[in-house]
C-alpha cells in the first residue's frame, strides 16, 4: 500500500515473558491495514559509556538509529520500574540521542504500557514524556493506554484477551497513524 504508515515499536523490557513486548505483539495484530508495525530489539545495546562512544557507536545502536529514521512514527511500550521508565529504555534513548542527526527529533510517537500494578505504568509514561521533550519526540496525548493488572489482561501465551483493552490499543494506533499523516502535510 503506497500510503502505508511504518511504525517502529520499542519495548522497555528485555524479559522473555514481558507484558510490554506482548503489548507490542497485540498492537501488530490490532493495527489497521494501512499501518505496518515492526518491533525493535534493544537487547544488544550496551550500557551507555562516553568512552565507548568516543571509539565509535556500537553496531546495535547504529542499527536502531537507522530503524528509527526509516520509521514514520514510534510506539513505546514501557514497563514501570521504581516509579519510572526501565533502565534499559532510558539507556537506549541515551545512546540514540547522541547519534548524528538525532533520529528522535521531530518524530511522532505514542506511549503504552502494561503493569501488574494498579496504576498501569502511569508514572513511567509521564517520565517518558519528560525525556521526550529533550530529544524532541512529538508524543500524541490521547488516548492514554495504561494497562493495570496486566496478568489479568493477557493469557498464559501472552495474548491480550481483554476486549476493552484491545479497543484502547486499536484506538491508540489509529490516533498515532492520523498524527503521523498530519505531521507529513
Amino acid at each position: 500500500m503506497a500510503d502505508s504508515i511504518r511504525i517502529l515499536g520499542i519495548s522497555g523490557s528485555l524479559r522473555k515473558g514481558s507484558y510490554n513486548r506482548a503489548l507490542l505483539h497485540a498492537a501488530q495484530e490490532l493495527a489497521p491495514p494501512d499501518l505496518q508495525l515492526d518491533i525493535a530489539d534493544i537487547a544488544q545495546i550496551p550500557l551507555y559509556n562516553h568512552d565507548v562512544q568516543a571509539q565509535g557507536f556500537p553496531e546495535a545502536v547504529q542499527k536502531l538509529g537507522e530503524q528509527i529514521r526509516a520509521a514514520d512514527g514510534l510506539l513505546f511500550a514501557t514497563p514501570e520500574y521504581n516509579y519510572s521508565v526501565s533502565g534499559v529504555l532510558k539507556n537506549t534513548i541515551d545512546w540514540i540521542s547522541r547519534l548524528k542527526d538525532q533520529p528522535f527529533a521531530g518524530k511522532t510517537a505514542a506511549i503504552c504500557g502494561a503493569s501488574m500494578g494498579a496504576l498501569g505504568t502511569a508514572r513511567a509514561q509521564y517520565h517518558l514524556r519528560q525525556i521526550g521533550v529533550f530529544v524532541d519526540l512529538r508524543f500524541i496525548n490521547k488516548p492514554e493506554v495504561m494497562i493495570a493488572a496486566a496478568h489479568e489482561r493477557f493469557d498464559a501465551e501472552g495474548k491480550l484477551t481483554h476486549e476493552p483493552t484491545r479497543k484502547f490499543v486499536g484506538d491508540l494506533l489509529l490516533a498515532l497513524r492520523d498524527a503521523v499523516r498530519s505531521s507529513k502535510r
